[in-house]
């Protein structure tokens, strides 16, 4: 029997037996592609109607698709992720998830890209030890590699500022009387209430742009 062949047998043994087959996919942004993560759950013959899918942001756990599955999910059922930080975006959160997971809801689950982190694997309490180091490990070093980004980005962002990049949108064109109204505020013919109003701007945003005039004219 080949491993195709053994995994489909195990999937109809689980069905008999009332155990359920899950998968959980969950990308970070809508424009990121979720095939990677759905073929994955399909070659282990996860049923399509199983499979739950989250298309947000990761930054809190408020995912929808994600609190369905839990809810539904049943003890001894099995859950498939592509990867550990499926179940967060940081070391704790994905310690939670884990531990609610299998130790309140007693579901089994297996982690694609790390074979270590299957459940169904070692139910002796070295089995147990084993995996929760491992576990604690992958999410430390998940957790890391994000801050270490987060920090390459940052710095990137600051030098590119220093070369003199600027980053945002562009600020509108400034209306074709600002400098006249400038001038007469400048000179204090008019107060900033007014020469803002006559800009058609907020009196923060004509003092903003009045500063950035002020400076350019140094330069």
């Amino acid at each position: 029997m080949n491993i195709r062949s053994e995994i489909a047998f195990i999937g109809v043994e689980k069905e008999a037996g009332n155990i359920a087959v899950y998968g959980y996919i969950r990308v970070s942004t809508k424009e990121q592609n979720e095939d990677r993560q759905f073929i994955a759950l399909r070659n282990q013959n996860v049923p399509e109607k199983n499979i739950y899918m989250d298309k947000q942001s990761g930054k809190d756990f408020d995912r929808p698709q994600y609190k369905r599955l839990v809810r539904r999910m049943k003890k001894d059922d099995l859950l498939y992720i592509k990867s550990i930080d499926r179940l967060g975006r940081n070391y704790g959160e994905i310690l939670e998830q884990w531990r609610t997971l299998t130790k309140e809801k007693g579901i089994d689950i297996v982690v694609l890209d790390m074979p270590l982190l299957d459940t169904r694997r070692g139910k002796d309490l070295m089995g147990t030890f084993l995996s929760d180091i491992v576990l604690q490990v992958l999410s430390f070093v998940a957790e890391n590699e994000r801050i270490n980004i987060r920090r390459r980005q940052a710095e990137g962002i600051a030098a590119a500022k220093a070369r003199g990049v600027r980053f945002g949108r562009p600020p509108r064109p400034l209306p074709e009387n600002f400098y006249s109204v400038y001038q007469r505020w400048k000179a204090k013919e008019i107060t900033g209430t007014t020469a803002a109003k006559e800009c058609g701007m907020a009196l923060s945003t004509f003092r903003y742009r009045a500063m950035i005039y002020e400076n350019t004219m140094l330069m």
